[in-house]
């Protein structure tokens, strides 16, 4: 019982202290990591925004099947977030990555 807990100890140590020892990341890394949390952000917003679309659908034939009027609550409209639009360079910090072109434009 002790040699297993030793070599469960001795892992940990051994686990743990390269962990340690990782280097810190550098502007490409974080660059990354921005882009991939800012088109996460996006993906949660068109993903909104069709349920929205849905949920007007649903209301609107269940009113329709019901023979009722539209409610008097306010409801605000489905908000489109519009295409991606990549994190522009000076956003992240990096300052020797070329610049996303616009679209449409000639090079």
């Amino acid at each position: 019982m002790n040699a297993k807990l030793s070599i469960v100890l001795a892992a940990m140590m051994v686990a743990g202290s390269a962990a340690a020892k990782l280097p810190p990341p550098d502007d490409a890394a974080k660059a990354k990591a921005a882009e991939a949390k800012n088109k996460t952000a996006w993906s949660g917003k068109v993903a909104a925004y069709k349920l929205c679309l849905v949920q007007d659908r649903v209301a609107a034939q269940y009113l329709k099947e019901k023979g009722k009027a539209k409610p008097n609550a306010q409801v605000p409209q489905c908000t489109n977030p519009g295409p991606y639009v990549p994190l522009a360079n000076a956003d992240v910090g990096v300052a020797d990555a070329k610049p996303v072109p616009a679209a449409g434009a000639k090079k």
